[in-house]
């Protein structure tokens, strides 16, 4: 953010920064401590077998998505191409991005099954995860993406983009959907949680 910007001198890109990075730390620490083997797992990427061709194409949209976001802001930025956002609506914004974080870091810690891609973990004898934050919805990990990444453009004050920010969205959405139907389809006893855990992303919404 601050290469594209082209300067160090941005305060509420520090804020965003530092939370996102000590967010992220936090996140893989509490996976580390409760499920080691998701870390082997998650590194595996795209190379992890069973994904579906849709989803090799949707966790590329969903993983760069945000980083085109910030980038673009970044030299919104330096050359002041759009603003919208008043100070005061910016530094608010920034802990809503560190509860979107920690929102999908809880979700990761909760489920030891938070793959990198969508497929069916039999040789790690996946079974449905219906505790902690999955006891609200169905896809918490999705929900907090969707909060951290929704508010970049408003930290970042960046019309622009929004442009990226809305892609990374609908990839979100649409991916939640997709993953949502393989399990009901797939994973026994998912369809039993999804009747009784009847929202995918927002409680009373969808």
């Amino acid at each position: 953010v601050f290469g594209s910007a082209g300067t160090l001198d941005w305060p509420v890109a520090w804020a965003y920064v530092v939370l996102a990075i000590i967010g992220t730390i936090a996140a893989y620490l509490g996976v580390y401590r409760r499920h080691p083997d998701l870390l082997a797992e998650r590194s595996r990427g795209l190379k992890a077998p069973g994904a579906p061709r849709w989803d090799r194409i949707l966790v590329l949209l969903v993983a760069w998505g945000p980083i085109v976001s910030i980038l673009t802001g970044g030299f919104d930025f330096r050359f002041q191409a759009s603003s919208f956002a008043p100070p005061i609506l910016q530094w608010a914004a920034v802990p809503l991005a560190a509860l979107g974080i920690a929102i999908t870091g809880r979700a990761m810690a909760e489920n030891r099954f938070f793959a990198a891609v969508v497929r069916i973990q039999d040789d790690r004898g996946h079974v449905v995860i219906d505790s902690g934050p999955y006891r609200w919805v169905r896809h918490p990990g999705y929900a907090g993406a969707l909060l951290a990444t929704a508010v970049v453009p408003l930290i970042l004050d960046s019309a622009w983009a929004l442009i990226p920010t809305g892609i990374t969205m609908i990839a979100l959405v649409v991916r939640t959907a997709f993953e949502d139907a393989l399990l009901q389809a797939e994973l026994p006893g998912y369809a039993e949680y999804a009747a009784r855990t009847r929202h995918r992303l927002v409680r009373g919404l969808w």
